[in-house]
């Protein structure tokens, strides 16, 4: 009987999905799940739900500039926080949708390129120029890159991929579901993985 995989909503401007995304591919694999990408954006989320984006929150903002790093580290993953922080992600998103449809055996290395560069290297991924260099990185061409984010349907899909997060009771990222089973944050991931187990 066929199993579900697990869909990751995630933004390319939040720490918590880059730290997610260094993982959760082993966590799939382990459980013999397949891997759904979901790209999202952060801002109709926050508008939707009522609150600031985490670093714009008074006091919680500053807890987060220190827990982003330390979270990290704790994980043994690179992380040089980037700046400007956040930016918007549109196109990167753009360009993994385009992927996902016509070069789907690249789509995750794009999407470990584009973390990658923000939050280990400091490359602002809000910038053509940069997402042209790690086109090239991945054999693609930048005017296809340029066309993508300009297609209407990829435009549209994104938007779509956004309302599902909604109906699907996302509320940041990175946000899982599973069998209909939601788990939200990157610290849900060891209960995410203890319920793909025993389904407690």
């Amino acid at each position: 009987m066929p199993v579900s995989p697990i869909t990751l909503y995630f933004d390319f401007t939040s720490p918590y999905s880059y730290l997610a995304s260094t993982r959760i591919e082993a966590l799939a694999a382990k459980h013999e799940r397949g891997l759904e990408w979901v790209p999202i954006l952060l801002g109709p989320v926050f508008a939707a739900t009522g609150v600031k984006a985490l670093v714009d929150q008074p006091i919680k903002g500053d807890y987060a500039l220190i827990d982003f790093p330390r979270s990290a580290r704790f994980l043994g993953v690179p992380y040089r926080h980037p700046e400007p922080f956040p930016v918007a992600t549109y196109q990167a998103a753009r360009v993994l949708i385009g992927l996902q449809r016509e070069h789907p055996d690249k789509a995750t290395a794009w999407v470990h390129a584009c973390f990658d560069a923000y939050f280990a290297h400091n490359r602002n991924i809000s910038d053509m120029p940069v997402l042209h260099a790690l086109a090239r990185g991945l054999e693609l061409e930048p005017t296809q890159l340029d066309a993508w984010c300009a297609d209407a349907q990829i435009k549209a899909q994104l938007k779509a991929n956004v309302d599902r997060a909604l109906q699907s009771g996302v509320c940041g990222a990175p946000f899982f579901v599973v069998d209909d089973e939601p788990f939200w944050g990157v610290d849900r991931m060891p209960q995410l993985d203890a319920w793909l187990t025993a389904r407690f």
